[in-house]
């Protein structure tokens, strides 16, 4: 008898019935090599768009860049980013997640290539224009790819896994890039990255399979993510269209965006995910000018001191997902086992305003590694858009989800560059911290699918 299926109307799945049967087919893992691929993908990602961040110190000077200009180079990434985010997600709906992932990851990688090779503040507009709108279909696409490859009791462990990329890539690859820097300048960075994103976007193309499709994913594998509510027996005819060429039937109506925006989930989770933004922004963007200015700091201190934030947040980012699937497994309900690591993780992240008060450089990167891991147990948000996007808009759903990013780069340009310090500016970071604990706690509700 054929495991139960989820029903996609709202219903949770029945964790029990993927549980493994004694005596069955041994299930294979090919989903965990999915993930892999998730994980070396999304940590390019963030390499490409933070390099900037650890190039700043030295391209401001070489351009002649103030603060508060600054602060709008690494916002204009967020505005075709933002932009592109829900024709992002309509172009995943449309032709599947290997043909959008290759797409997006090469485009970007090309544009992080050419910044190397700018001479001015408009050129460097543009690339980072170009950066945002190829980056937009990544996380829908991350999305979509664990909701179609792993039950639900899997998700916040397989999102924290990939997530823990962006972390794990600055951690241990930021010596090596200011290193790099220090002995062959900013340009080579983006030369260094840009180079390693085209060749995964091979790598990707060749190795990514839809379940069905994938040579070593066995039949039980198969039937333990269609028991625990995954989107392999949804998907296979549209996949195989988008892998032919053929592009999805599936219409699509701009009214259904406005419908999701008013949705209280929806709107409730985007606030949160702009704070949880707003302190991973300032990690990936102004950290590094941070250290080198307020706390004046070398390029070898830099490199040295800018690895424990991004390891205590891997640690945060694996920890989150890792409790609330234990939780969810257990038989605590969704509302608590998704949504308490987010809270307790936006409520510890308001501590980054203690780095205002501390003399010690030691004393300042523990606090700021405290608020970073906090963070990442904040990131759990993309697992909550598996749980409650409407059958078949997966994609148009992160892509609404993620409208943030535009405005916390700014803020701390022209706050730094009117005061010169950044102890407002981490202030600012605090408060919106608190601010999306509060939208978690007393706006998202019940998680549970939305239906249109």
């Amino acid at each position: 008898m054929a495991p139960p299926v989820s029903t996609g109307r709202g219903d949770a799945p029945n964790l029990s019935a993927a549980a493994p049967v004694e005596g069955a087919m041994r299930r294979s893992k090919a989903r965990y090599r999915i993930l892999g691929l998730l994980a070396v993908g999304t940590m390019i990602n963030y390499l490409d768009r933070t390099v900037l961040g650890i190039a700043a110190p030295q391209l401001t000077r070489e351009l002649g860049i103030n603060a508060a200009l600054m602060g709008l180079v690494f916002s204009v990434f967020s505005w075709s980013y933002v932009v592109a985010q829900i024709p992002g997600g309509v172009f995943l709906d449309r032709f599947g997640s290997k043909f959008t992932y290759w797409l997006s990851m090469t485009l970007w990688s090309m544009c992080t290539l050419a910044q190397g090779f700018i001479s001015g503040v408009g050129a460097l507009f543009a690339c980072r224009l170009g950066l945002g709108a190829a980056e937009s279909p990544c996380f829908p696409a991350n999305s979509r790819v664990v909701a179609t490859w792993f039950p639900q009791s899997e998700r916040a462990f397989a999102t924290g896994t990939y997530t823990v990329g962006e972390y794990i890539g600055l951690a241990f690859f930021s010596p090596f890039l200011f290193a790099l820097m220090g002995a062959y300048g900013w340009r080579s960075l983006f030369y260094v990255v840009g180079g390693v994103g085209i060749v995964f976007g091979l790598v990707w193309w060749l190795l990514y399979r839809e379940p069905h499709e994938h040579p070593a994913a066995n039949r039980a594998e198969l039937d333990y993510i269609e028991a625990g509510g995954g989107l392999a027996r949804h998907e296979r005819k549209a996949d195989r269209q988008a892998a032919a060429g053929q592009p999805k039937k599936q219409g699509f109506d701009w009214r259904m965006a406005g419908k999701l925006v008013r949705r209280r989930q929806l709107a409730g989770i985007c606030l949160g995910q702009f704070a949880g933004n707003s302190t991973l922004v300032f990690f990936l963007t102004w950290f590094p000018t941070y250290l080198a200015t307020e706390r004046h700091m070398g390029w070898l201190k830099i490199g040295f001191f800018a690895i424990m934030p991004f390891i205590a947040a891997s640690i945060g980012v694996m920890s989150g997902g890792t409790f609330s699937d234990w939780m969810l497994r257990r038989g605590i309900s969704a509302n608590v086992a998704r949504k308490l690591p987010i809270i307790a993780g936006l409520l510890l992240a308001s501590t980054i305003i203690l780095a205002n008060f501390v003399e010690s450089n030691v004393a300042v990167i523990a606090i700021l590694s405290v608020a970073f891991f906090a963070q990442g147990m904040a990131a759990l948000g993309w697992t909550l858009v598996s749980d409650i996007a409407p059958a078949g808009m997966l994609g148009l759903t992160g892509g609404i989800f993620n409208l943030a990013g535009i405005i916390t780069p700014l803020v701390v340009g022209l706050i730094v560059g009117a005061t010169g310090s950044f102890v407002w500016a981490l202030v600012f970071i605090g408060v919106i911290a608190l601010t999306g604990a509060a939208s978690y706690i007393f706006i998202v509700g019940d998680i549970k699918r939305i239906e249109l």
